[in-house]
């Protein structure tokens, strides 16, 4: 078996077929021992069913959930279910339409576990029945700087859109809205790249560092 590792060397991603007699373990899949694996997973999920590293990640999955708002079809909603799986994030929740661009996800939304909402006020009724604390992610007036706030560890962390950031009702139904420090000219962070920053805090606050790859 590989060794474990988010990293790939060589010149071609992936691996080619099995050397070897197959391993006798239901989490192999044939095809893959057979054809090669080049799909998208760290090393130690290399020949695993998709069904098989599903099962193992959920195992693994941070109390953390993550939500972003989707009212104008936001591009960056890739990028975000992206980071969440590198983070092994509970759900990502998406709040409004439906349809979004997943080519960013690189097929982690394969792995992911995925959340609709027609609306904010939905959003929020799941939070409050499922004990999570609501942390907006916002650059607005009356924010706290994330790098000097404890986030819970029963979390649910929202992003708003490009732009326009959280609607009113996010803000509303936050009990803290959180900023990332900012020190150059640009009056925002992309949206991915604040979810990110934003989910690896409460990583750096909560995670089992141990467990990683």
């Amino acid at each position: 078996m590989p060794d474990a590792g988010p990293t790939e060397w060589g010149e071609t991603p992936g691996v080619g077929p099995w050397e070897g007699p197959s391993p006798h373990d239901p989490r192999y899949d044939p095809a893959l021992l057979r054809d090669g694996d080049t799909r998208n997973v760290v090393d130690a999920y290399r020949y695993w069913t998709r069904d098989a590293v599903i099962a193992d990640i959920d195992e693994r999955r941070h109390s953390l959930h993550v939500a972003i708002e989707n009212f104008g079809n936001d591009a960056n909603i890739g990028a975000v279910v992206r980071t969440a799986n590198a983070f092994a994030v509970d759900t990502v929740h998406i709040v409004g339409r439906r349809r979004w661009n997943r080519r960013g996800a690189m097929v982690t939304d394969r792995y992911q576990r995925l959340r609709h909402h027609d609306t904010t006020a939905e959003l929020l009724a799941f939070a409050s029945d499922s004990g999570l604390t609501v942390v907006a992610v916002d650059n607005v007036p009356g924010s706290v700087r994330l790098e000097q706030t404890d986030l819970p560890r029963d979390c649910l962390l929202i992003f708003g859109q490009e732009g326009p950031g959280i609607t009113d009702d996010a803000k509303a139904g936050a009990a803290i809205t959180v900023s990332i420090a900012q020190f150059g000219s640009t009056r925002s962070i992309n949206a991915a790249v604040a979810a990110g920053i934003a989910m690896h805090t409460w990583i750096t606050q909560h995670g089992d560092i141990s467990k990683a790859w």
